[in-house]
């Protein structure tokens, strides 16, 4: 079985014998390892033609799954284009927020209020779920990292424990330092994220045209 080309595990389920005593008679026979030479490397290739099916497959199912986000949003923006919290959280992430990456909503800024009203359009407007806001906080050396958590915790109402550990930079300036450091609030979700960047296309389109003003 072996010599015509079968492999440990296809000898043990015929033959029930052990993969070790297999090992034992054959590890030292030329032959036996070019065999399992050949057999390594067809599966390498079933392996790779494997994970590149489904690839494919996932990239098939994922087009869709954004698709219908996008789709999801145009409906939801017809529904919440006159909430002032609507427009506000929008027009806050058009110009602060993470339009790059795709799987991440990400804010950054060191007004307070700012992150607040995001949390509130996170929250109150989109409807994520308060576990799923995370923050993190950049920090120069001489300041205190509690003194900072307890600070943007209180400011923007997210939980002191959705913080993670604050990140020390160095500024570029000596003399003008941000005494509580610079927030960053954010959201991971590859869904969400497409749902955002469907109402950023759409809402200037919205904000000038005159029927949009007529109609409130």
């Amino acid at each position: 079985m072996r010599k015509t080309g079968s492999s440990y595990n296809e000898i043990l389920e015929a033959l029930r014998i052990p993969k070790a005593t297999l090992s034992d008679w054959f590890s030292k026979e030329g032959w036996s390892n070019d065999i399992r030479k050949k057999l390594t490397t067809t599966a390498y290739e079933a392996h790779s033609v494997r994970m590149r099916e489904l690839g494919r497959v996932r990239g098939i199912h994922l087009a869709n799954v954004y698709g219908e986000a996008r789709q999801e949003a145009i409906v939801e923006y017809e529904a919440m284009k006159y909430n002032p919290l609507f427009i506000a959280g929008l027009m806050t992430y058009w110009g602060e927020g993470d339009k790059a990456t795709k799987h991440t909503v990400r804010l950054t800024n060191t007004d307070p209020e700012m992150l607040r009203l995001f949390l509130i359009f996170l929250t109150k407007v989109c409807s994520i779920p308060l576990e799923k806001i995370g923050a993190h906080i950049l920090i120069y050396p001489d300041l205190e990292a509690k003194n900072c958590l307890d600070y943007w915790s209180q400011k923007t109402g997210l939980p002191i424990e959705h913080f993670t550990k604050c990140v020390t930079i160095q500024g570029r300036h000596k003399t003008k330092r941000l005494g509580f450091g610079v927030a960053e609030m954010y959201v991971c979700s590859t869904y969400f994220k497409a749902k955002v960047l469907k109402w950023l296309e759409l809402l200037p389109q919205e904000l000038m045209s005159r029927e949009y003003y007529a109609s409130i």
